[in-house]
Formats: C-alpha cells, sequence, structure tokens
C-alpha cells in the first residue's frame, strides 16, 4: 500500500465535498476548503484558520498541497525579474516578470525541458522531462502576481505561455490552468488577457478552436518556407507549413479572432527578399499581426541578430501590405530572462 498522499489541489470542488461527506461531516466544508487552495493561495493546512484543528489535522492526515516555491530570483536592470521555480520533485523552471509603463506580464512554463527541438532557443536543449501540473502552472501566476504588486506596485495584467515548453503539447493540464486563472474561484482574470504561443502543432490548434478558447493565440513561425523552417525547427517536418496552415484557417472560420505570428529575423537565414515575401504571403491567410523579435543569443554563435536594414524592409513590406506589425524589443537580457533564452544557464 502506498504512503504517498494525494496532491488535493488535483481534487474539485465537487470531490472535496464528497471527501468531508464521506468523513461524516459537512459538504460547505470543501467549499471552505477549494477557497483556501484557489482564491487564498494556501500552501498548508495550518494556515486555515476558519477551519477546526481536528480538520485540518485531517487534511494533513489525508493529502499534500504541492505548491512551488521561488526558489532563486534575478532582477534585471530593466525590471524584468526572472525566477527559478522549484517544483514539488525538486525540478526548476523559469518564468518571467515583464513590466512596461502600462502592463505587467507574467511569462510562464507549461513543461520541464521543451518536447520540440527548435536550434534557436536555449530550452530545446534540455530534454521534456515532464508536463507541468495545472496547480504549478497557476502557482507561476500567483508568484509573479506578488512580485509585480511589491516591485511595481500594480496588479499582474497579462499571462503569455511562452516560458519553457511547448504547451500544446501540455493541453489538458495548460487549459485547466487557465480555467483557474479566469475562474471567479480562483484569479478572475480575463482570458482576453491571456495568449498561449506554440510553435505550430496542427492538431491541437484545431482543438483549441474546437474547445471554443477564448485566449489568444500566437505561433512561433520564424520561416514561411518551409525547407528553411526545417532547418532551424526540425519538428517541422512532421508539422507541415501546410497543415499549418489549414489548421490555423479552420481556427479562424470557428473563432474568428486574428492570429499573431512571432517572427525572429537571423543573419543568412531569413533575412532576404524571398523571405520576406513568403511571409507577406503566409500572412494574407487570415486576419493576424507580425511581432518582430530582436534575438538573444543563447552562446553558440550559429544564430545572429540580422541587421537593422533587414527588420527595416520586413516592416515596410508588412505595411505595405497592411498587415500589422511590431518590433519587440527583449527585456532581462542582462539576467537570460529574454525570449529563448530560459534554462540558457540551468
Amino acid at each position: 500500500m502506498s504512503d504517498v498522499k494525494q496532491d488535493i489541489r488535483s481534487l474539485s470542488k465537487e470531490e472535496l465535498r464528497s471527501f468531508f461527506i464521506e468523513q461524516g461531516d459537512q459538504a460547505f466544508r470543501g467549499n471552505q476548503v477549494y477557497e483556501w487552495l484557489w482564491k487564498k493561495g494556501a500552501h498548508n493546512f495550518d494556515g486555515m484558520t476558519n477551519l477546526s484543528k481536528q480538520t485540518r489535522d485531517q487534511l494533513e492526515a489525508n493529502f499534500v498541497i504541492n505548491h512551488i516555491e521561488v526558489d532563486t530570483m534575478q532582477q534585471s536592470t530593466d525590471g524584468t525579474i526572472k525566477n527559478g521555480v522549484k517544483l514539488h520533485d525538486g525540478l526548476i523552471v523559469e518564468s518571467v516578470l515583464i513590466p512596461t509603463n502600462k502592463r505587467t506580464t507574467a511569462c510562464v512554463s507549461s513543461q520541464v525541458g521543451c518536447s520540440l527541438d527548435c536550434k534557436f532557443c536555449a530550452t530545446a536543449r534540455l530534454k521534456r522531462m515532464r508536463n507541468l501540473n495545472p496547480d504549478e502552472i497557476y502557482d507561476q501566476v500567483v508568484a509573479i502576481d506578488k512580485e509585480s504588486r511589491l516591485y511595481h506596485k500594480r496588479p499582474l495584467s497579462n499571462i503569455v505561455f511562452m516560458g519553457m515548453g511547448e504547451p500544446l503539447m501540455n493541453y489538458k493540464n495548460v487549459l485547466a490552468s487557465i480555467d483557474k486563472i479566469t475562474s471567479e474561484e480562483g484569479l478572475g482574470m480575463s482570458p482576453k488577457r491571456i495568449t498561449v504561443s506554440t510553435s505550430g502543432v496542427p492538431k491541437m490548434i484545431r482543438k483549441l478552436a474546437d474547445d471554443e478558447v477564448k485566449f489568444h493565440l500566437a505561433v512561433s513561425l520564424h520561416s514561411a518556407i518551409q525547407s528553411t523552417r526545417e532547418e532551424i525547427m526540425p519538428f517541422a517536418k512532421s508539422f507541415t507549413l501546410v497543415d499549418l496552415k489549414e489548421s490555423l484557417l479552420y481556427w479562424y472560420e470557428k473563432t474568428e479572432r486574428k492570429i499573431t505570428y512571432e517572427y525572429v529575423v537571423w543573419d543568412g537565414i531569413n533575412d532576404n527578399a524571398a523571405h520576406i515575401q513568403a511571409l507577406v504571403k503566409f500572412c494574407h491567410l487570415v486576419p493576424c499581426k507580425v511581432n518582430l523579435i530582436e534575438y538573444n543569443p543563447i552562446d553558440d554563435g550559429i544564430f545572429q541578430q540580422a541587421n537593422a536594414q533587414a527588420i527595416d524592409e520586413y516592416i515596410l513590406a508588412l505595411e505595405k501590405a497592411r498587415i500589422p506589425v511590431t518590433v519587440r524589443r527583449s527585456r532581462g537580457k542582462d539576467i537570460d530572462a529574454a525570449c529563448g533564452q530560459l534554462a540558457n544557464k540551468q
């Protein structure tokens, strides 16, 4: 017989209510415990002060709360904060607080390591060790919200699933975490303030559309030419641009919501006219906007940021085609917290 206690946050509210009924107690105790776990972010049972000592001991005997711990915290000169987050089994993921004048954004991880193999990303060099549970994703957001209030004097305003891992390869847990984040019984955040970024898993993009999700979708594209995409993102041999296009058409037909393409321009890789025109053509598929992202080196020198002229040529071509485009300047580079750098020093 196993002595391992069940993580209480794996239970639904109804399951908690049933537990108390089975113990000869009243169902509403389950409501109280559920509020402590999600609304109040309790890390232990002793802190549940409106429960009797007997009830708290009962919970302690049957369950654990596998909460995260912020093991290390680094602050950038630009105000960015990177957390080294220790999970209950000792594994580490990273999450980032990104401040601007108008908002603070949490960049959260969904896997320990990554399922995919993008050559330009530090996280992809780690093998996927496991998926994060919904509560572990939720806890990252709670921790960053506290840091936002402490250091920037305002609550967290946005969440992006752009940290370690491919969110759509942890589909069930990612959506369960978003349900908790957006629930009034959780953090009560609007799904319109949440963006899930994928490297492009067509089958799961279709599933997002079928599940009628309310959050935003971003796709890490980086090239609209299949051969180049396969070179920099080898998994694209299985998830082709043809399949990706079909899934994005399906997404838009079902949701009528614009897609964001994340796009890094590298020297000698995708900084020419052929790639620019391929991107413009791809963008005509469905309503979209393009984020051109400043590249952040991961030490090996294979990928280098393209020069300013190449970026300007992309902007000119996209604007001429009336495709919204922004250039996203990376923050937190001095602490390896910028896009593509997470886990670089682990």
